[in-house]
């Protein structure tokens, strides 16, 4: 007998159907204890998630706007639920309570965390758990950082003295004026991963409506194999590249507590998912774990002579852009020579008064900038222990006719990131997929 814990995102909760299949799910296995439900989500195109509405019942109530026609869409939605399971859930006392609260000017916050407080009442009901609310549990500091040692304290102690129990994803509470206080979006993965943590959970199951990760994008490679294991290393690599269908900041607290991290499908229950660990557990033959880029960014090229000998240059380079409020996604650079990359948005506008504040500050022998790049991260463990990787890389770039205008490589030798102009971007994604999983 162990302890799981098993959070369900929003297109796993969002109507009676998917709640059913959710409940058969937790009983196929005993040793999920401890239930994280989200709020509501789309049951199918053109439809809307809860937490959407109930933050334009606030925006609403914000501007002095009548709200009643959403809060009923919303109220009928739960309602909906609980005919739907024949559970005995108090929906319109609680939603006098929310109108009440309104009336008096609840917080925005506070407005939207019933999503997820609503539905983990029902959750409970239907599945004969207890209910434990996160208000007071899952505390935040004056500022809404997450107060990580207060909160694994309180977790801990309260769910002790329950053996299984739901509970409400995206919320806690100002520790010092006791508001309700959410997460960013996504943050029900967060509140999963702090209650395995607190209950020291054997795995952390996060189910969604996807199976696990792909080592590439499947809209751009088709077939893209999934991916069985991955660290937390690789992970962070590959979602700073945009390849997640996990909140990253999920990732700490069951690193913190070397929890492995299961990536689940609640349609497809059978698919083992993806797992991801504190270390590296890939085969001997895996060579790359995964494969991920982003469009849109601009390549600063500073040139001056001797500039290996000129003492914080790139200090000064990385002051300038902080004066701007720009910030670098990577600084490949040479002995004479540094690039910066940044995100073409981060500019806004500016892109002509910073070059001409880094002409003036660091006069430079040249500088070039170069538009429209896109950067592509190929991420695996497995690299470091392989000759040839990056041959094998720049040759099918190559042969695919895809010109590299940057390469930058991290000590960790865990990733390999090359810069390619936007039109050759799924071109290069394809042809480096082909070169490691294309046999």
């Amino acid at each position: 007998m162990g302890i799981k814990v098993a959070k369900f995102g929003g297109s796993s909760v969002a109507d009676g159907i998917q709640l059913r299949k959710i409940k058969d799910i937790i009983e196929a296995d005993s040793d999920r204890k401890y239930i994280v439900v989200s709020a509501p989500g789309k049951r199918y195109d053109g439809d809307n998630k809860i937490t959407d509405l109930l933050y334009l019942c606030g925006t609403h109530m914000e501007h002095n706007l009548p709200y009643d026609q959403l809060l009923q869409v919303v109220t009928d939605r739960f309602m909906a639920v609980k005919v739907n399971l024949g559970v005995d859930v108090d929906i319109d006392g609680e939603f006098a309570v929310i109108r009440e609260n309104m009336r008096k000017g609840c917080s925005a916050d506070y407005l939207a965390s019933r999503g997820e407080y609503l539905n983990a009442l029902l959750v409970a009901a239907f599945l004969g758990y207890d209910f434990v609310d996160t208000a007071g549990l899952i505390k935040f500091d004056g500022k809404g950082r997450l107060l990580l040692e207060e909160t694994d304290e309180a977790l801990r102690s309260e769910l002790a003295s329950h053996e299984r129990a739901v509970i409400p994803g995206f919320y806690g509470t100002n520790a010092e004026t006791g508001r309700v206080r959410t997460f960013s979006r996504g943050g029900s993965d967060i509140t999963g991963a702090l209650v395995a943590r607190a209950v020291k959970a054997d795995i952390y199951e996060n189910w969604t409506d996807v199976s696990g990760f792909l080592k590439a994008d499947p809209r751009i490679v088709a077939g893209a194999k999934p991916i069985s294991r991955i660290s937390y290393k690789e992970l962070r690599e590959l979602s700073y590249m945009g390849a997640s269908v996990l909140h990253e900041d999920a990732i700490y607290p069951a690193k913190l507590a070397n929890i492995p991290i299961n990536i689940r499908n609640t349609n497809a229950p059978d698919d083992m998912g993806t797992i991801i660990t504190a270390e590296h557990e890939g085969g001997a033959d895996d060579v790359i774990t995964g494969i991920a880029g982003k469009k849109d960014f601009t390549v600063i090229a500073i040139y001056k002579n001797m500039m290996s000998n000129e003492r914080g240059f790139v200090r000064r380079i990385l002051t300038i852009m902080e004066d701007f409020d720009v910030d670098f996604e990577h600084i490949p650079s040479g002995i004479d020579t540094v690039s910066v990359v940044v995100d073409t948005q981060q500019l806004n506008g500016n892109r002509d008064d910073l070059m001409e504040a880094f002409e003036r500050q660091l006069n430079p022998d040249s500088m070039e900038v170069f538009d429209d790049i896109a950067l592509i991260a190929t991420v695996g463990c497995g690299m470091s222990r392989r000759h040839g990787v990056s041959a094998a890389l720049f040759t099918a770039l190559a042969e695919a006719e895809v010109n590299i205008r940057m390469i930058d490589q991290g000590s960790s030798e865990i990733n390999i990131i090359v810069g390619v102009e936007n039109k050759d971007f799924e071109k290069a994604i394809r042809a480096i997929y082909d070169a490691f999983e294309g046999k």
